[in-house]
């Protein structure tokens, strides 16, 4: 087992204390895998763990509030048995590091989480922040991040299908050299066919669905909670490639399984990938997610159990079916030709587990 050195507790973005805690709740020397799960959860872009006290100030309840914050999209009751589900998210680092697949993932994701929840996406709006265009120093680059974002958005939401109904941006040497690039999308559901992230029902079969996984991605999570700086630019691999036309076939088919009533839970893969979609989905279902990674459909060879948890590859939902359904499930996929496929089980023990190559690289 590679040995965990302060150098590759820092390379994680975690602190002494944070790898104290780790510790602490393993009751043991986290492995590199586990690390890197810890790595990305912790982050900012996933936990919020230093914006949560401000967010925790905002209204939440309400009577025409059916799904508060916690799931993968808000929900309201908008009348006549319809809903409207919505959500806004930052993509401001990895537009900052490379703004045409920057900003046309935020968008991608971000579709993502309103049909994860069983509306079909209607509008996208954004907000936008850069520096002054003129500025001796950082206009050019400031130009560049607005034509590539611009671009990136627009590019996305096209191809997929789903209008840019409206937005706002300014400019401010305040933006510089941390611009800020805020995606939302509407959809609509009626109020009895709602969908949540939770890894439900001890046996159900978990479902890989969509794009191959690569090693684009990986460590974007965390990416995305640093510190904006020019040495952010090298790290390209970082951030998400998209593919609009393939989260078209995605959408379809994950409307249409479920429709069919053979799905108990549905969450995207998005910031960290299969690692947060397990641990999410069993954490809100209060159950434990039991994996094994050489299922996992994989567009790259000699992949590791730690690029596999990590990487952030696009267009991919974790989908947990009912028991004996799966195989209905995964031919309503490859109709949409995507594919689908059991690479592990609900349990009960509230661990998430993976093995690979015949051993558990990975329990917490």
């Amino acid at each position: 087992m590679e040995k965990i050195t302060p150098e590759t507790i820092a390379a994680h973005n975690l602190t002494p204390e944070e790898f104290t805690r780790i510790k602490e709740l393993l009751g043991r020397d986290p492995n590199l895998v586990e690390l890197g799960v810890f790595s990305v959860m912790w982050s900012e872009h996933c936990s919020y763990k230093s914006s949560r006290i401000h967010l925790k100030r905002l209204p939440t309840t309400g009577a025409r509030v059916i799904v508060p914050p916690g799931e993968n999209a808000g929900v309201v009751d908008v009348g006549d048995g319809w809903c409207a589900a919505f959500k806004i998210e930052s993509h401001n680092h990895p537009s900052f590091i490379e703004p045409f697949q920057g900003a046309a993932t935020g968008v991608g994701g971000i579709l993502r989480d309103i049909f994860t929840m069983g509306a079909r996406p209607v509008a996208a709006l954004n907000s936008l922040r850069f520096g002054s265009l003129d500025d001796p120093k950082n206009g050019k680059r400031n130009r560049s991040l607005l034509a590539g974002v611009v671009a990136g958005i627009a590019h996305y939401g096209n191809a997929f299908g789903v209008p840019t109904v409206g937005g706002e941006v300014a400019f401010d040497d305040a933006y510089a050299m941390n611009p800020l690039v805020n995606a939302f999308a509407l959809g609509l559901v009626r109020n009895d066919q709602i969908f949540f992230g939770k890894a439900t029902g001890v046996g159900n079969p978990v479902l890989y669905v969509g794009a191959k996984t690569g090693r684009d991605g990986i460590h974007g999570a965390t990416m995305a909670s640093a510190e904006f700086d020019e040495e952010a630019l090298e790290k390209r691999p970082t951030v998400q490639v998209g593919d609009p036309f393939l989260e078209k076939l995605l959408l379809e088919g994950c409307l249409e399984a479920m429709r069919s009533g053979a799905i108990a839970g549905i969450q995207d893969m998005g910031a960290a990938g299969l690692t947060c979609s397990t641990c999410e989905m069993a954490a809100r279902a209060g159950t434990g997610i039991e994996i094994d990674l050489l299922l996992v459909p994989q567009r790259e060879t000699g992949m590791t159990a730690y690029e596999m948890l990590l990487s952030e590859s696009q267009e991919r939902m974790l989908i947990v079916a009912h028991k004996g359904r799966e195989r209905e499930v995964a031919d309503i996929f490859r109709k949409w030709d995507l594919d689908a496929v059991v690479i592990g089980v609900v349990r009960d023990d509230g661990r998430m587990r993976v093995n690979h190559n015949g051993q558990v690289v990975c329990d917490v």
